[in-house]
């Protein structure tokens, strides 16, 4: 925050555009995370926090937290942080300054949590490179780097300590219809880093696997159900069964923040859906370097757009990527976590 704003990258505008955003009260930051200018689950957490302590800034906390809980519901992170501030300010001496120091408490908690799922990640792809004797070609689903949380990122901080590792890494991102993260923010951010990649149709991974041009799998996490099932991005669950068919590990990367213990499994997990404009209509530059909107659905044919999310099965998945190590997907580890 800088004085009462929450300043954040706008990722609407990306990779073709650079600019920050200002959110100058909590209305105003719950509309960054409702329209995705923010999104990934920790910067969407981080985010809320602060919209939180704008609640208390402008002597709204109430109508602050109602608000904000309920711009994207999937995403754990978003109440984990809510609740936090609120639970922490209301009804204090000094309520602004305690809500303040505690989404700051959030968001340095986010960044030291993602370094650590880059450590445990990256031995995982230095013993993936040992094992094959070659470079790991990794795939991801969505973006869950740096632009996702707070610093790092989750799914990606694997990848960027690998590389400061010196361990060969190549990685796969799929486009991730309809909003295209991976085209757009996952290529973007591998791209200033300096990692070897390529962009994909989400429609190739089956055949990659096939013929074993994928070794490993690291996606984000929106929400991790008490059993393993989580919840992220829409087709990540193609994704997890395609991987288990063809026998290449999937993992899923994420913060304790993202576990939901109060959510017994998937079934349970609230799905978002959104507006069928998202299927209809594709941002992108011209070769006259503008940046136009276009449809690319057949004109006056309708969309359906089922949700931003879906849910995969613990039984899809090898392994969780926590900041406390890598655990199996069930409830006795996940439990474990938080012991």
């Amino acid at each position: 925050m800088q004085g009462n704003s929450v300043w954040m990258i706008d990722q609407l505008l990306l990779p073709f555009s650079f600019e920050l955003l200002e959110a100058p009260t909590f209305l105003d930051t719950r509309r960054t995370i409702k329209e995705m200018n923010i999104r990934g689950a920790g910067a969407i957490g981080a985010t809320a926090g602060y919209g939180m302590a704008q609640g208390f800034i402008e002597g709204e906390p109430d109508e602050a937290k109602k608000a904000l809980d309920s711009a994207r519901p999937t995403a754990k992170n978003l109440t984990y942080a809510t609740d936090r501030v609120y639970e922490a300010a209301i009804g204090t001496g000094s309520p602004v300054a305690t809500a303040l120091k505690e989404a700051q408490d959030i968001a340095d908690e986010d960044s030291d949590g993602c370094f650590k799922i880059g450590k445990y990640g990256a031995e995982l792809i230095y013993q993936k490179s040992r094992e094959l004797g070659r470079r790991v070609n990794m795939l991801t689903h969505c973006n869950a780097g740096w632009l996702a949380f707070v610093d790092w990122g989750s799914a990606l901080s694997p990848v960027y300590v690998a590389k400061r590792n010196e361990t060969p890494v190549h990685v796969y991102a799929d486009e991730t219809r309809p909003r295209s993260q991976g085209a757009r923010l996952t290529a973007w951010e591998l791209r200033n880093e300096g990692v070897s990649h390529q962009v994909i149709p989400d429609t190739a991974v089956a055949i990659m696997m096939e013929r074993g041009m994928i070794d490993l799998v690291i996606v984000g996490a929106d929400r991790i159900a008490a059993n393993g099932d989580t919840a992220n991005k829409l087709g990540t669950q193609s994704v997890a069964r395609n991987a288990r068919h063809y026998g290449v590990d999937f993992y899923f990367a994420a913060p304790l923040s993202t576990i939901d213990r109060d959510c017994p499994n998937g079934e349970v997990i609230e799905i978002e859906q959104r507006d069928e404009d998202e299927v209809l209509y594709m941002q992108g530059l011209t070769d006259d370097n503008e940046v136009t909107r276009v449809r690319v659905i057949s004109p006056d044919s309708p969309a359906y757009n089922p949700a931003s999310f879906d849910v995969t099965k613990a039984v899809d998945v090898t392994g969780l990527i926590t900041p406390k190590g890598i655990i199996k997907p069930n409830p006795a580890t996940i439990a474990g976590l938080f012991r």
